[in-house]
This record gives C-alpha cells, sequence and structure tokens, in this order.
C-alpha cells in the first residue's frame, strides 16, 4: 500500500482551470507554448503542485488541462521535476455513483496524463442534493489509495461536519487524508473564519489549500468600476462586487505599495499567513512570476489584521461554490 508521505506539497501551488477553458477564460491552442513557460517557471521556483480536475476543458476539449499537464511534466527536466505533484479532482457526475465508476474516472485522468494521479480529489460532495450518491464514490476513492494507483486522497468543498464524517470512514480502512480545498481569499473567507476549517483540518493533519485565492481577478487591483470589466459572466460579477471592496483593495494597494510588492502578492501571501496552501491560476508568464513573488518574505501581524479588519468591513462577498457544505 502506497503512503501519503511519498507526497510532495509546497507552500504554494498552481491552479490550472483556466487551460482548455474557452468558455470563462478564452483559452485556445496557440496559447499552449505559453503555459508550457507557465508551467516551467513554476517548477524551477517550487511551485510544484498542479491542481487539474477531469472536468476542466470545456466542450470537445473536455480533459485539455490534464493532457496539458501529462505533456508539460513528461517534457520538463531540471530543478524539482522529482518534486512535481499533480493533483486532480473527479466531479461527482450523476452518472457516477458506483465505486468502479470513480476507479474509471481515474484510470482516464492517468491515461491523459500519462502516469498516475499524485493526488485524487472528489470534487465536490454530493450532500446537498443526492447524499446517497456520496457513499459509493468515497469507498472508490479510498480503493484508488488503497491499490497504490494514487499517492494521497483529497476533498473540495467540503465543510468541517462533513469532513469529520469522511474522515471517520477513510480511518476505518486505513486511509489518510492529506488534503481539503475550499475557496478562500480576502472575499470568501466564510469556511474558514465563519465554520471554523482550519482548526478542523489541523486537528485531524490535513493540508488547506485555498482556491480561488485572488477572487477571480477582483483583488489583483487591475479591474476598477470605471475601468473596463473582463468579459462575460465575470464582468457583471465585477459589476456587483467593486463598489462594496473599495476600502479593501484600498487597503491592499497601501500594503503593496509599502512593501514594493503588487496587490495580487499581498492577497496571495495573506493566505500563506492564515496556514493555507494557495492555488492561484496563471495562463501568461507575467502571471506566473507575480504570483511567484509572493513567495519568500511574509506579512507582519499588524498587516495581517489590517487585512483581516478591512474583509471583515466589505459590503459584499464572493458568490459561494454552490457544493459547499457546512
Amino acid at each position: 500500500m502506497q503512503m501519503s508521505q511519498q507526497l510532495s506539497i509546497p507552500s504554494m501551488g498552481c491552479g490550472t482551470w483556466a487551460w482548455g477553458n474557452q468558455f470563462l477564460w478564452g483559452y485556445n491552442e496557440s496559447m499552449d507554448e505559453q503555459l508550457q513557460a507557465v508551467f516551467n517557471l513554476c517548477v524551477s521556483n517550487g511551485v510544484t503542485l498542479f491542481d487539474t480536475g477531469d472536468s476542466y476543458g470545456t466542450g470537445k476539449l473536455n480533459g485539455r488541462s490534464e493532457s496539458l499537464l501529462g505533456r508539460f511534466s513528461k517534457e520538463y527536466q531540471g530543478v524539482n521535476q522529482h518534486h512535481i505533484c499533480i493533483a486532480t479532482k473527479l466531479a461527482a457526475y450523476p452518472w457516477r455513483w458506483t465505486r468502479q465508476a470513480m476507479v474509471k474516472a481515474c484510470q482516464s485522468s492517468a491515461q491523459r496524463l500519462g502516469k498516475n494521479v499524485d493526488l485524487v480529489q472528489m470534487h465536490w460532495s454530493t450532500a446537498n442534493y443526492a447524499p446517497w450518491q456520496e457513499s459509493g464514490l468515497l469507498d472508490g476513492l479510498g480503493d484508488l489509495y488503497q491499490q497504490g494507483l494514487v499517492k494521497g486522497v483529497g476533498l473540495s468543498n467540503y465543510g468541517p461536519k462533513r469532513l469529520q464524517r469522511v474522515y471517520k470512514k477513510f480511518a476505518a480502512r486505513g486511509v489518510p487524508i492529506t488534503t481539503l480545498q475550499v475557496q478562500y481569499s480576502l472575499l470568501s473567507t466564510y469556511p474558514v473564519t465563519e465554520l471554523g476549517l482550519k482548526d478542523v483540518c489541523d486537528q485531524l493533519g490535513i493540508k488547506l489549500i485555498a482556491y480561488s485565492p485572488l477572487a477571480l481577478g477582483i483583488l489583483t487591483g487591475k479591474y476598477s468600476e470605471k475601468g473596463s470589466l473582463p468579459p462575460g459572466i465575470r464582468g457583471l460579477l465585477f459589476r456587483q462586487l467593486l463598489p462594496g471592496v473599495r476600502s479593501l483593495l484600498e487597503c491592499l494597494r497601501d500594503i503593496a505599495e509599502s512593501r514594493n510588492k503588487t496587490m495580487s502578492q499581498v492577497a496571495i501571501n495573506w493566505c500563506i499567513c492564515k496556514g493555507t496552501i494557495p492555488i492561484p491560476g496563471a495562463k501568461s508568464l507575467a502571471q506566473a512570476k507575480q504570483n511567484v513573488g509572493a513567495l519568500g518574505w511574509q506579512l507582519h501581524c499588524g498587516e495581517v489584521a489590517a487585512l483581516d479588519q478591512a474583509a471583515a468591513n466589505t459590503d459584499r462577498k464572493m458568490v459561494q461554490n454552490i457544493f459547499q457544505t457546512q
């Protein structure tokens, strides 16, 4: 049986939701060379965790993110290459409800990656709408670990109550939970602050991954109420959120200027200071360099407190993932 200790989890990862997603992120195949450069830059700077999902990639490009990661990791030769950790999330599609369906799904991911998945994660809990479906899917995750097909098992969008139930279920089989990921940023503190998720993870020895640490780009400071907004759904969301987050963005800007960092770097570093592993996405080399600049330094506790206060005082928050459980 493989042990999860073989996994190497760094202090920051890279999210690859945009890699293959035309609808929300405007992906096209001409970006692949740039994405390989992003991958190389991340790994060489110690950002060796890449988070993906078997549902990533729109339409005919379904699974594209995994295929690209498979190609990039194969072609990468250099520092940290043995620490690369590909973490994929298997979707709880309605037609997946047996343990065997999860095993097959992971085998398909492994095929696209050209190697075994390092960390397999349940993409979301079905507890909010089809609780009967979840048991078989979780059994399948446990099977993958016990059969040595993955090095570790993780969850996504689970709250503390549900997490503790799954933890007990897995512990009875000798299957540790390595990671849990939730939406977490200065604009989405709900799972951690209000549900107390970090404390539960610490007690159970689970690493907490923060996805969307830049709140889809709002915390970068790149967008303003009067300036241009991103196209599509993101633009609509930003239009609603921006007026209510002015004071938070000002606080971020002040700290960034005094530190000679960017707002993005401060927002990501805040997540690290909170004991989480942020996984900001990157589509370009410039974004990847920006993300890497969040490492190697730390905000003072006074700066963290000022950001906490500004976040608590915002009128608007990011929309919670509908699958997030209690």
